[in-house]
């Protein structure tokens, strides 16, 4: 097992180093030092001197990936890619160019982020589970068909459909909930009732698909049919029997979903005000802020990295017939 862990960190590096390369060169393709400086600045008529003061105190006065005017070993390390992104692999993130430290705002923006993605992770996946259970339970029925219409359906409609809805009716017209804003503390549950709620039933149409897709293939297996032939109710088969035997698939898209918690949602943070990693991101994408953006991909990256050795861990906890090799 440790073996194995220390193996896949290992593959890692290598994986990053091509995200950070990608994610560089897409943003200075659309990007030059120059346009950054102006969109900062935000002035209509910048003089040269101006752009190239913002540049050398901000560090994108150098070359982005080789210094031809240096020699050696400092060709490479005295560029825009060593300084701004290779850093990362030690966790620099820096500052943004607005000056606030970059880990700063990752530590008080992760915590928002999190109130509203883990209870949408813990009720959804809760929902999605009981109601393929109840499909699958009253299967080849009316029940069964109408779930499954109701389901395509849900699955269909856009996500910025169900915000967009929701703010209307519940915040605007019914004036039950606010329709965006935050606060900390205690004080946030107002804020985070109808994100939540939209957050589960937008996701309700497919989890409910594919846990019943699961739960149909472990349905025909012999130990079932062994369980029905021993006059076990229904009800236990699934709950005591199929359940825990589906769990490995169950896992392999629980458990990568956990990292990325701490990422938010960019759509739901946006529209509704909330001061998380997702807004951050997008945020960051307006203002054309490369340090912040190339911080939120590493962290993604890194956390769907340490998702995917989770879920192989996780599977040795459920089947210790699993073994890593």
């Amino acid at each position: 097992m440790i073996a194995y862990i220390v193996r896949r960190v290992l593959y890692a590096f290598p994986i990053l180093l091509g995200v950070n390369i990608i994610t560089f060169a897409l943003f200075f393709m659309v990007n030059s030092p120059d346009q950054m400086a102006q969109v900062q600045l935000g002035i209509k008529h910048i003089s040269p001197d101006a752009v190239k003061h913002w540049k050398e105190q901000h560090g994108y006065n150098k070359p982005l990936f080789i210094n031809n005017e240096k020699r050696g070993t400092a060709a490479l390390t005295d560029t825009i890619f060593f300084d701004k992104s290779l850093r990362l692999f030690i966790f620099d993130f820096g500052k943004s160019d607005q000056g606030r430290s970059i880990a700063q705002d990752i530590r008080e923006r992760m915590w928002p982020s999190l109130a509203v993605q883990i209870p949408v992770f813990v009720i959804g996946l809760s929902v999605n589970i009981v109601l393929a259970l109840l499909v699958v339970m009253f299967r080849a029925s009316v029940f069964e068909l109408s779930a499954m219409v109701l389901c395509v359906a849900l699955f269909s409609i856009s996500g910025v459909f169900y915000i967009i809805g929701g703010q209307f009716l519940f915040g605007k017209l019914w004036k039950l909930v606010p329709i965006s804003g935050y606060l900390h503390g205690w004080h946030a549950i107002p804020f985070l009732i109808l994100p939540v709620i939209i957050g589960v039933i937008s996701g309700v149409g497919g989890g409910t698909r594919l846990y019943r897709m699961i739960f149909m293939e472990e349905i025909h297996r012999d130990y079932i049919r062994t369980a029905r032939a021993k006059g076990v109710s229904e009800f236990s088969i699934l709950y005591k029997h199929l359940l825990p035997n589906a769990m490995i698939p169950i896992l392999t898209g629980i458990v990568v979903v956990i990292p990325s918690l701490f990422m938010g949602s960019l759509l739901m943070e946006s529209f509704f005000g909330i001061p998380g990693l997702g807004s951050f991101t997008i945020d960051g994408i307006q203002a054309q802020d490369f340090s912040i953006v190339r911080s939120m991909v590493f962290l993604g990256s890194v956390l769907y990295i340490i998702g995917l050795i989770l879920t192989d861990i996780s599977y040795t906890i459920v089947d210790p017939r699993v073994r890593l090799s």
